[in-house]
């Protein structure tokens, strides 16, 4: 379990995240969502290490983040894996030599033990037998699929996903979204993804935390998100011409 207290973050004295408190649950995909600007890839940074907040803090497994020295940060980080917006794939590399990455960085394992572990998360993504292929001869899906594998390779306790379905035609978005809700269940891993994709909203949004402007203004299941009289998440969750139609019709029954 993660636990996010008051988290304060500014830059250049304007403040960006406003007093934030979230708990992201073990075995759940927790959905960050928000319009551009609403502080949701400042708090993603944060909770990774990558940025410091003027105040508050983070909790992870009841440990907090601010009061762990240089060792302990780096042994958090070994359990933790990240899914990039782009994949952010090394591109002069294979797929076995990508998510072997994380192995070489922080393991002590042997070639064997490493290539082995390899093998088990492609075939855990469908991916089995690609190992010597390069990205520019992969899909965008496949792609995604193998930086999946290499944020799960450390098998993690944390994952974290941004934007996970960013470029992905709406059928790939949702294979990727049932792979990362497949891994989230199987591993009891706590899983924190940025979205704006009302699609993965309801599709595998177990929790739900909405931001506008630093502020948490909703948090909550998908299954409330329609019901909600925020008209804050209203105006965002109705953005799109699907569901304006979805709202339009359920005014019509009201």
């Amino acid at each position: 379990m993660i636990e996010v207290k008051d988290l304060y973050k500014e830059f250049d004295g304007t403040p960006v995240l406003k007093g934030i408190n979230a708990i992201f649950e073990n075995g759940k995909t927790s959905l960050v969502i928000g319009q551009s600007g609403s502080g949701k890839t400042v708090l993603l940074k944060c909770m990774l290490g990558l940025l410091t907040p003027e105040k508050g803090d983070i909790l992870y497994d009841g440990v907090s983040y601010t009061e762990m020295n240089e060792d302990d940060q780096r042994d958090l980080r070994k359990n933790i894996g990240m899914v990039f917006q782009g994949s952010a794939l090394f591109d002069s590399s294979t797929v076995e030599e990508n998510v072997m990455f994380p192995l070489k960085m922080f393991t002590k394992q042997s070639p064997g033990e490493m290539l082995e572990r390899v093998n088990f998360v492609l075939k855990r993504v469908n991916l089995e037998g690609s190992n010597d292929k390069y990205p520019a001869e992969l899909s965008g899906g496949m792609q995604k699929r193998v930086a999946i594998a290499r944020a799960i390779v450390m098998n993690p306790k944390y994952l974290f996903c941004d934007e996970p379905n960013s470029g992905l035609d709406p059928k790939t978005a949702i294979v990727i979204d049932n792979l990362i809700q497949e891994i989230t269940k199987e591993y009891n891993i706590t899983t924190v993804i940025n979205s704006h994709d009302m699609n993965s909203v309801m599709e595998i949004g177990e929790k739900i935390i909405f931001l506008k402007d630093g502020v948490k203004e909703w948090d909550g299941h998908s299954d409330l998100v329609f019901k909600t009289d925020n008209s804050a998440v209203t105006d965002f969750v109705y953005s799109s011409n699907l569901f304006k139609k979805v709202r339009e019709a359920q005014l019509k029954e009201g």
